[in-house]
């Protein structure tokens, strides 16, 4: 039992009504999170990532959204079977999450100390004395000077990074077993995103945490990641092991992001230096999908069936898995 994933997600389907219209923003989507481990949910914007991640907290606003579709499983309870008060008690609790942008995250309103304290007080039945201390506790423990201080800080009197660092004290309060954490260095300078990703490892070992990175940044997912799921247009289209998708891509897609990321010693032989490659055209309009595959319009690699038939997710190695019918193809 201690071998299963923590968190599996299977089949799940997230749709939003717009326009007159049923949006499919996450479709089928399915990929576990070990115990202890790091698993990457990496694509353009507008693909899904988010939403996922929202998904399994059941924090979809419905209005307009939905989920459809699919299981959650995490320690053998499906979360979308539970009662509004079960959910609430996982939130915040077993399953935490570090929203993209703390400055609309954070209440304006009330001191940080009092956010930090506030799920921790509600699910460990602490005082209001314990709940202070607590917050103390995790602003020093994120790297937070002068703790005592700041804890009567509110968000406007702090800078990015250290609103960052809130977020990140706020959603370990309860300890939780799995952290989402939805592009946690977003609009944060290159030596503030490399300190907050140094604080978030060292913090998933001492406090033994599964995570959840949602990025777009794949030298971000090399560096941190032991596994990776790559969505495009609500769909997963590669899952593999970090090193053996970085080595054999088996997706046009993956094999374009791989591609636009800036290389060291990547000058030619005259001294200019080499231009990356931009995936061509544009994510399509979930409103109107063509037929066949989705990522069809951009391909390089692309044949007649693509544009007549979707791939579905097989197997091409162990524990590799894509969506495209020239997978084999594109490695080469």
């Amino acid at each position: 039992m201690d071998d299963a994933p923590l968190l599996r997600v299977r089949d799940l389907v997230t749709t939003f009504r717009t326009d007159g219209r049923t949006v499919r923003a996450v479709d089928g989507v399915s990929f576990d999170v070990p115990r202890g481990a790091t698993v990457a949910l990496v694509g353009e914007s507008g693909c899904g990532k988010t939403v996922t991640a929202l998904s399994i907290l059941r924090l979809v606003a419905s209005p307009p959204g939905r989920i459809e579709a699919g299981a959650i499983d995490f320690e053998g309870r499906n979360l979308l079977e539970l009662a509004d008060r079960d959910i609430r008690d996982v939130r915040g609790n077993l399953i935490s999450m570090i929203f993209q942008e703390p400055m609309t995250s954070l209440n304006p309103v009330y001191a940080v100390g009092w956010q930090i304290m506030e799920g921790y007080r509600i699910h460990k039945k602490k005082s209001h004395r314990e709940g202070r201390a607590r917050a103390v506790e995790l602003l020093r423990l994120v790297g937070i000077a002068e703790p005592e201080t700041t804890v009567d800080a509110y968000p406007h009197q702090l800078s990015g990074g250290q609103r960052q660092r809130v977020m990140i004290a706020m959603a370990l309060a309860c300890e939780p077993k799995v952290l989402l954490a939805d592009e946690p260095t977003t609009a944060l300078d290159v030596t503030i995103q490399a300190q907050i990703l140094a604080l978030l490892s060292d913090l998933q070992k001492k406090l033994s945490m599964s995570v959840l990175l949602i990025t777009h940044d794949l030298g971000v997912v090399a560096e941190h990641a032991s596994a990776v799921v790559v969505m495009y247009a609500g769909r997963v289209v590669e899952r593999a092991a970090v090193r053996d998708l970085f080595a054999r891509p088996m997706h046009p897609y993956t094999r374009g992001l791989l591609d636009s990321i800036p290389r060291a010693g990547a000058a030619g032989a005259a001294g200019a230096r080499r231009r990356l490659r931009a995936i061509e055209g544009m994510v399509p309009d979930l409103r109107a999908l063509p037929p066949g595959c989705h990522f069809a319009d951009r391909c390089p690699m692309r044949i007649e069936k693509c544009t007549r038939e979707e791939p579905p997710l097989l197997s091409v190695g162990p524990g590799h898995d894509s969506r495209c019918w020239r997978a084999d193809e594109v490695s080469a």
